[in-house]
């Protein structure tokens, strides 16, 4: 994993925001996905708010995603492996870069079809303790007529559009770079979270 690592640092430190093709394994994002997939039948993926405890918006328009947190202690063999390949990269940037990173947190993501999320920052108005943003996509033979890009806005003269092909991971610091969801016209999976310092 470490020439992976590498690559998300040099391209974040380059472009300011590390794009890792093949960062998940075949089988690991198949097993994700499956976990997504379940616990949507479950009934277990909840439509997102924005904000947090203190700052709450649930009558939001602006993001239509479906989430599920993932569990730290979990023993599901899938977000064991993704976890500790997390922690492992939060090791390789506190090493090499001195970020001071001493904890995560992902959700499993869910757009549905017509579903995007408008122009915005990761880091809360009230919170600052998120750091970098990190999104692993779960989306098999995605192609260009499915939509659901992920737009950056770099500035206002500077717009990057990232499709959310399957294995591949971004990487960008939570406060710096805007984004948003294209609507997709079939349903948009990844794992989204952020690398923080509390």
């Amino acid at each position: 994993m470490e020439a992976k690592f590498e690559e998300l640092i040099e391209g974040f430190i380059t472009d300011k925001i590390g794009i890792s093709e093949n960062f998940l394994s075949i089988p690991l994002a198949a097993a994700l996905q499956q976990n997504l997939l379940r616990l949507k039948r479950d009934s277990r993926m909840i439509r997102a708010n924005i904000g947090n405890a203190v700052i709450k918006d649930k009558n939001q328009k602006a993001r239509g995603d479906k989430t599920c947190w993932l569990d730290a202690k979990s023993k599901n063999p899938a977000e064991v492996e993704f976890l500790d390949i997390i922690r492992q990269f939060l090791e390789q940037l506190n090493k090499t870069c001195y970020t001071g990173l001493n904890s995560c947190e992902f959700h499993y993501a869910l757009y549905e079809v017509g579903t995007s999320y408008s122009r915005h920052k990761d880091q809360l108005r009230n919170d600052y303790n998120r750091k970098f943003s990190m999104i692993s996509y779960l989306n098999e033979d995605w192609i260009e007529s499915d939509g659901g890009q992920l737009v950056i806005h770099h500035d206002e003269e500077n717009i990057q559009e990232i499709f959310p092909n399957n294995q591949k991971t971004l990487f960008f610091q939570s406060d710096v770079l805007e984004h948003e969801v294209v609507t997709a016209t079939r349903p948009r999976m990844s794992i989204t979270g952020w690398l923080k310092r509390v």
